[in-house]
C-alpha cells in the first residue's frame, strides 16, 4: 500500500472541493443571503487539509496499484461526504450533523434522497451546492481530476473504480484524453438542457428562471433528483417536465456512444446491445403503467396526460435520477411493482445513472442461457459474446460476484433498517433507493411527497453507506473492510 500516494491524491480530492465550494459563495452573495459565510468556512478547511496532504508527496515515483486506486477512490467519497456536510451544518439547515452528512452524501452519491422538509425555506447558495453535488457526482469527482491534473503512474484505475459498468476502457490511448473527453461531452449536453429550458421563456412554453435551470440541469445531468421546490418538478410547466424527461434517458446511456456519435461511428451504435435494451425497457414500461393506469382509472384526465407523467416516472426511476411530477406511491399495486423493477435495473454502464446496470442483466441472462444450454448439451463450447465482441471471462466472474455482493448488502442493510419498525414496503424500497441510488421509494413514508427524516440514527448510517456502496459498485467500498488491503507489501 502506498500511504503517501493515496495521502498526496486526497489532498488533490480537498483541494478541488474547496475550489468549488467557492461557486455557491458566489450564488449565495448575489442573492444576499447569510449562508455564504459557512460556504466559504468549509471552502477554507477543504483548501488548509489538502494543502497539508499535498506535503505527503512520495518522494519516489511508482506506478499505482489496483490496490491503491480503488482505497483513493473510496476514501474520497467518504471525505467529500463528511466535509461537503459542513455547510449545511454550520448553517443550520439540518438538525445534526448526521443529518447534513446523509444530504451530501446524497448529493454526491446522485441518490437524491432527503431529510429536509422544507427545501424552499433553505437559502440559494445551500440549494446551488446541493444541486451542484449531483453534477460532480455524477461523472466523478476523481475523472475531474484526471482530466485537470497530470498523475504519474496507472491512473486507469482511479477511472475503473470510479465509473459505473462491469467493465470500462479508455476511449483514446492517453488516460487524461480519456478523462477529458468524457468532461466534454457531459458540460455540452448539460449546456444544452439549459438552454432548452430557458427557450422555455423566450417562446411561452414554460416559465422557469435561471436559477431552476441551473439547479434542475444538475439534478438531471448526475442522474440525482434533488428539486428546489417541495413538489419536486409538479409545479413547473409540461415543456420543462418533458425536457427534463429527454434529459433524464439521455444522460441514463452511456457516454461512449455520444463518443461515437462525435466520431461518425454509427454502425456501432447502430448494433449496441445495451442501448437497444434500454430503451426497450422504456417503452415496455411505460406502455404497461399506462395501459395500468387507464384500466384502473381516475389518476389522469386523458390519455396524453397519462402517458405524459408515466414516462417522466419511468425515466425517473430507470435513470435513478427520482424526479417526480406526481406521486406515484399512490398508484395502482403492479405500476409500483414495474417501478420497484426499474429501480433494481437501473440505467447503461457508463451513464451517470445508478442500478446493477442493463449490461449486467444481459451478461446475466446469457450466461444462464448457455448455461442451460450446457446441461442440454455438455459436450458444447459456449462463447458469449456481446454487440459482436467475446465477453471474458474475468467480466463474467466479476458481474456474478457483483450479483452476489448486492443480495448480500441489501439484505443485510434491510435487517438493519428494519428495526426501526416502518413496514416491510418502506424498509425495503428505502435500501432499494439507496443503494441503487434513486431517492424516492414507493411508500407513502419515503416516497415522492415523503423523506427520511424519520428514520432513526443507525438506518440513516446504514442508508447512506448504502448510497456510496451503488455510486462505486460495491467493490471499492468492499475493500477497505478487508484487512489484508492495509498491508504494506
Amino acid at each position: 500500500m502506498n500511504y503517501r500516494m493515496i495521502l498526496y491524491l486526497l489532498g488533490y480530492v480537498l483541494l478541488l472541493l474547496g475550489g468549488f465550494l467557492l461557486l455557491p459563495v458566489i450564488v449565495a452573495l448575489i442573492y444576499g443571503e447569510g449562508d455564504w459565510a459557512s460556504l466559504l468556512l468549509t471552502a477554507g478547511i477543504c483548501a488548509a487539509l489538502g494543502g497539508l496532504l499535498l506535503l505527503c508527496k512520495p518522494k519516489q515515483r511508482r506506478a499505482m496499484q489496483a490496490r491503491d486506486g480503488f482505497v483513493v477512490v473510496s476514501l474520497s467519497w467518504i471525505v467529500i461526504s463528511l466535509l461537503g456536510a459542513l455547510p449545511f451544518y454550520f448553517y443550520g439547515a439540518t438538525p445534526s450533523y448526521l443529518d447534513a452528512v446523509f444530504e451530501t452524501a446524497s448529493g454526491f452519491s446522485t441518490t437524491g434522497a432527503s431529510i429536509l422538509h422544507n427545501v424552499e425555506a433553505v437559502p440559494h447558495g445551500l440549494l446551488f451546492w446541493r444541486s451542484f453535488t449531483h453534477w460532480l457526482g455524477g461523472m466523478g469527482v476523481l475523472v475531474f481530476m484526471l482530466a485537470v491534473v497530470p498523475l504519474s503512474g496507472d491512473s486507469l484505475y482511479l477511472l475503473k473504480a470510479e465509473s459505473p459498468g462491469p467493465s470500462v476502457s479508455k476511449m483514446v490511448p492517453k488516460m487524461r484524453t480519456s478523462a477529458m473527453i468524457l468532461y466534454g461531452i457531459y458540460c455540452a449536453m448539460t449546456l444544452l438542457q439549459i438552454c432548452a429550458y430557458q427557450l422555455g421563456n423566450l417562446f411561452g412554453w414554460g416559465e422557469i428562471s435561471l436559477f431552476d435551470s441551473v439547479c434542475l440541469t444538475f439534478g438531471s445531468a448526475g442522474t440525482g433528483g434533488f428539486a428546489v421546490r417541495n413538489d419536486g418538478l409538479a409545479s413547473y410547466a409540461p415543456y420543462i417536465q418533458s425536457v427534463t424527461t429527454v434529459a433524464m434517458i439521455l444522460f441514463g446511456v452511456n457516454f461512449s456512444i455520444y463518443f461515437f456519435l462525435i466520431c461518425r461511428k454509427f454502425r456501432l451504435i447502430a448494433k449496441n446491445s445495451e442501448l437497444k435494451c434500454y430503451l426497450g425497457i422504456i417503452l415496455f414500461a411505460v406502455a404497461l403503467i399506462s395501459l395500468d393506469l387507464t384500466l384502473t382509472g381516475g389518476y389522469f384526465p386523458s390519455v396524453g396526460q397519462t402517458l405524459h407523467h408515466v414516462s417522466f416516472s419511468v425515466g425517473s426511476i430507470l435513470t435513478t435520477t427520482g424526479f417526480s411530477t406526481v406521486d406515484f406511491s399512490q398508484w395502482p399495486e403492479l405500476s409500483k411493482m414495474v417501478l420497484m423493477s426499474l429501480m433494481v435495473i437501473g440505467a447503461c454502464a457508463g451513464s451517470t445513472g445508478g442500478g446493477i446496470k442493463v449490461s449486467r442483466l444481459l451478461i446475466l441472462f446469457k450466461s444462464a442461457r448457455a448455461e442451460l444450454r450446457r446441461l442440454l448439451h455438455p459436450h458444447r463450447v459456449e462463447v458469449m459474446t456481446m454487440d459482436g465482441k467475446r465477453v471474458s471471462s474475468d467480466v463474467i466472474r466479476g458481474t456474478n460476484a457483483f450479483l452476489i455482493f448486492y443480495l448480500i448488502i441489501a439484505l443485510g442493510s434491510m435487517l438493519l433498517v428494519s428495526l426501526d419498525g416502518m413496514g416491510t414496503e418502506t424498509t425495503v424500497t428505502a435500501v432499494l433507493a439507496t443503494l441503487n441510488n434513486i431517492g424516492p421509494g414507493t411508500s407513502i413514508l419515503i416516497g415522492p411527497a415523503g423523506n427520511y427524516a424519520n428514520f432513526s440514527a443507525l438506518s440513516k448510517v446504514v442508508l447512506s453507506l448504502d448510497m456510496l456502496f451503488g455510486r462505486l459498485e460495491l467493490f471499492p467500498m468492499l475493500i477497505l473492510f478487508r484487512p489484508s488491503t492495509w498491508r504494506k507489501h
